[in-house]
């Protein structure tokens, strides 16, 4: 089967902040199951002129490949909903995206693009049950992995050259939590983004978990609104089974839904706040024939249900069935061709006129004297899309959305 995955090689598309996990992690798989891959870059903004580039690339690399699957990770609005539905409606290919932090962005970004595809994920069964409730059907629940490349057997803690550590960016409550846990003793050696270790390799991180006693994972999500109280949902990360996977010992901040994967403290251990996370590692530390069971039973665990061959080859043969489906309730039959005409069409209305070349310029001016030159575009741009999508929905993920026609480069 052909899959072209149109997706980011970096996290961000910054080169910067190393290779980017749907791009490490997806690829190997598919080509592992006898997948012929392509890919299409879709968030380094070095990569194409501008959005009309990217979403002409994406039609042409589709005409010209022919694929089975388009498996998308969409991040906002870089490929058009006219694009999807060109793609959806010639017949060439099923489309797909992997959908992520549903928990968050299901009332701002899914609700509104996943009409436009054949089929769509969620890794969050509240938003699969919201997905039905709106009459979205087409929608496979599923849940993140660990690669099957990196799958290896724990080392005993007496092998292990790290006692704690955590890999991931420096964001949210993260460096809080660890900098409250090193004065109570809780030591934790930190690698990403934004730590003073900084980012390491796709290939690094698997062998620093393997090499730790303890792999910490923090499960902090988005701020969102119940009620008239703003709080903070935790989330299942993908280094909830990339740590098991790669034989290390998962302890985890607790996440509603985890005990439907792991067994905490059979399988993974978990915690709460700061003290119980103190609590943990130095019961660990301390116990390590304890710590050294619980990370094999979370190592076969991993090995029988949570790689990416299973999930992949469920998410790719969902998105086949979704293409026939849809085909059979349409009245006429796929035209097989890219209709370009449509296309050029929908590229007119992208188009920056001048008032919101002054719009563009007023944003840039205001956000950068508050912000500064390198901030302050991105504030700008967010200013923008939050706007949009509260107020015009849909909208803001087609040509003619705002975000998009003023702001390319600070996406």
């Amino acid at each position: 089967m052909k899959v072209l995955c149109v997706l980011s090689r970096h996290n961000y598309g910054d080169p910067r902040r190393g290779g980017g996990y749907e791009y490490t992690n997806f690829i190997p798989t598919l080509k592992r199951l006898g997948h012929e891959v392509h890919f299409l870059e879709s968030r380094d903004r070095l990569c194409h002129r501008s959005f009309i580039e990217l979403n002409r690339a994406l039609l042409q690399q589709v005409e010209q490949v022919r694929p089975d699957v388009v498996l998308a990770v969409l991040t906002y609005y870089e490929i058009w909903l006219e694009t999807w539905e060109i793609l959806r409606e010639s017949g060439l290919c099923a489309t797909i995206n992997w959908t992520t932090d549903d928990s968050w962005r299901y009332s701002q970004f899914s609700r509104w693009v996943a009409p436009s595809f054949h089929a769509f994920t969620t890794t969050y069964a509240e938003c699969f049950t919201q997905y039905q409730r709106d009459g979205i059907h087409h929608v496979l629940l599923t849940q993140w992995a660990a690669n099957a490349d990196h799958l290896q057997p724990p080392l005993p803690a007496s092998e292990c050259r790290y006692p704690v550590t955590f890999v991931g960016t420096a964001h949210g409550k993260r460096k809080a939590w660890v900098e409250a846990a090193q004065r109570k003793g809780a030591n934790t050696e930190c690698f990403g983004h934004g730590w003073p270790n900084g980012s390491v390799t796709s290939e690094q991180i698997p062998q620093i978990i393997r090499q730790s006693v303890i792999s910490l994972n923090f499960a902090n999500g988005a701020w969102v609104w119940n009620g008239l109280r703003l709080v903070q949902k935790n989330q299942i990360k993908a280094r909830t089974f990339e740590v098991p996977g790669a034989g290390g010992f998962l302890l985890t901040e607790n996440a509603e839904g985890l005990d439907r994967f792991y067994q905490p403290g059979r399988e993974v251990a978990v915690f709460a706040d700061v003290d119980e996370l103190v609590q943990q590692i130095r019961r660990y530390l301390s116990c390590p024939q304890e710590r050294d069971a619980i990370a094999q039973a979370g190592f076969e665990r991993t090995c029988r249900e949570h790689t990416y061959d299973r999930r992949l080859a469920e998410t790719l043969q969902f998105a086949l069935t979704q293409k026939e489906r849809f085909r059979t309730t349409r009245t006429g039959h796929p035209s097989g061709a890219i209709d370009w005409r449509r296309f050029e069409q929908v590229v007119k209305r992208h188009a920056l006129n001048r008032p919101l070349k002054a719009l563009r310029r007023l944003l840039l001016a205001g956000c950068s004297a508050l912000w500064g030159p390198i901030r302050g575009p991105r504030a700008a741009r967010r200013f923008l899309y939050e706007v949009s999508w509260r107020t015009v929905g849909r909208r803001t993920y087609c040509a003619a959305g705002w975000p998009g026609r003023l702001f390319y480069e600070a996406s």
